[in-house]
């Protein structure tokens, strides 16, 4: 039973870790380059891109919602039905995305709010007005990723992912450096890059529906059911980046080079909770599909070897942070000072990542069942015991210890609790 079950987790985790990579690699690829600009521009992107990861967190529910709806029905047998929620919630990630452009003057506003000094403002205001113009396409992106997810499919996925990452990886080394665009160059390329992989998901989505006599006209069906349990997820991610937020605002505080040295330290923290939200993925689909077909035994057979292999990966890759932690800085930035401070930091992380994957796989889990109301109420209360921790905050390591840490263990308490009820277990389409 084991074996068989590491099987299908493995059939779905692999391609996902892959893909889930992939995405961070746009950001980590944009702070390598843009980081041998100088420090301005690189706690300029560190600004820029937590309001752009903000904005882009804040609808993630467009995946997330969308896997486990469509899981559902194909567990329940019902094929077409599962294509129609994945295509209605394309054309709703569309829409939202076409109104976001709508607020592109906002940029400058809204980069004034961490009152940073005015040449990290300038670099971070030029990114994120750039950035905007690919909102539409990450959008759609995330939609049709949690289409194919539900349809158990993850390779699909990563192929689409490693692509566009290759592409945005030329794309900005041409503009930041051949073209000289700047800080600019990175933003473009990355748009680029997005549209061309929101093009290729529309096609296999066209096929898709054809192949099943579904309608390609925007409809109410799946709308409604990503917008019912979307709505929590929503309030579940603002509860995450009221968090992120309020740690970059302290490290703002703290003066330009510990804001990017945490700006660096975020960019590896989010490259290794993708690689361990790989087998959340996994729990999304296949706790979806158990559910939906009524196995109440097989979801809490995929939960707890689930949990098992979280923070065994955890472990394995805390170990690997701390051993790497001297040399990791020079990947990023060429100031003596930044790699420094980088250093302790990285250990601290260290010591947090295999709690960091317990939390993962559950709140994958738990999506995957559908169970958004408690994610979003329990996430209000995180952050409410989060945020005093920052009056704390005295420099770079503390501010970590109290996110990664801190944060990290009161979400491992309520998902744990939770967890261990059948409340969440409803079964059925």
């Amino acid at each position: 039973m084991t074996r068989a079950l590491d099987r299908e987790i493995a059939r779905l985790a692999l391609p996902a870790l892959g893909a889930l990579v992939a995405e961070p690699l746009f950001l980590m690829t944009d702070t390598a380059l843009v980081g041998y600009l100088g420090a301005a521009p690189l706690a300029g992107l560190g600004l820029a891109s937590a309001v752009l990861q903000t904005i882009v967190g804040l609808l993630v529910f467009l995946a997330y919602a969308t896997t486990p709806l469509v899981a559902r029905r194909l567990g329940a047998g019902d094929t077409p039905g599962a294509i129609r929620a994945g295509i209605d919630g394309m054309w709703f990630a569309l829409g939202i995305g076409v109104l976001l452009l709508l607020a592109v003057p906002l940029a400058g506003p809204v980069i004034s709010l961490f009152a940073a000094d005015a040449t990290v403002s300038s670099q971070a205001t030029t990114y994120l007005t750039v950035s905007a113009f690919g909102l539409p396409a990450m959008l759609l992106v995330l939609a049709a990723t949690g289409l194919l997810r539900g349809l158990q499919d993850t390779r699909t996925p990563l192929i689409v992912a490693t692509v566009g990452f290759a592409a945005n990886a030329a794309l900005n080394a041409i503009f930041i450096y051949g073209l000289d665009w700047g800080i600019a160059g990175s933003a473009a390329g990355t748009v680029v890059a997005q549209w061309g992989m929101a093009a290729v998901y529309v096609g296999i989505a066209v096929r898709a529906g054809r192949a099943n006599g579904v309608a390609l006209r925007p409809g109410l069906d799946g709308v409604r059911g990503v917008a019912a349990s979307g709505g929590w997820l929503l309030v579940r991610t603002v509860s995450l980046r009221v968090a992120l937020l309020a740690t970059t605002a302290v490290a703002t505080g703290l003066g330009t080079a510990p804001l990017a040295t945490i700006q660096i330290a975020m960019t590896l923290y989010f490259t290794f909770a993708f690689i361990l939200d790989a087998l959340a993925i996994a729990g999304q689909a296949l706790v979806g599909h158990a559910l939906g077909s009524g196995d109440a035994a097989r979801v809490r057979a995929v939960t707890r070897r689930l949990v098992q292999l979280a923070i065994g990966s955890g472990v394995v890759l805390g170990l690997a942070i701390a051993a790497l932690a001297p040399v990791t800085g020079y990947l990023f930035t060429s100031d003596a000072a930044i790699r420094a401070a980088l250093v302790p930091v990285l250990l601290v992380m260290a010591v947090g990542v295999p709690l960091g994957g317990f939390v993962f796989v559950l709140d994958g889990v738990l999506i995957g069942a559908g169970d958004a109301r408690y994610l979003a109420l329990t996430g209000i209360l995180n952050v409410v015991v989060f945020l005093p921790l920052l009056l704390l905050v005295h420099d770079t390591v503390s501010l970590w210890a109290a996110f990664g840490l801190g944060y990290i263990a009161a979400r491992a308490i309520t998902l744990g609790l939770r967890a261990r009820t059948d409340r969440w277990m409803r079964l059925g389409a």
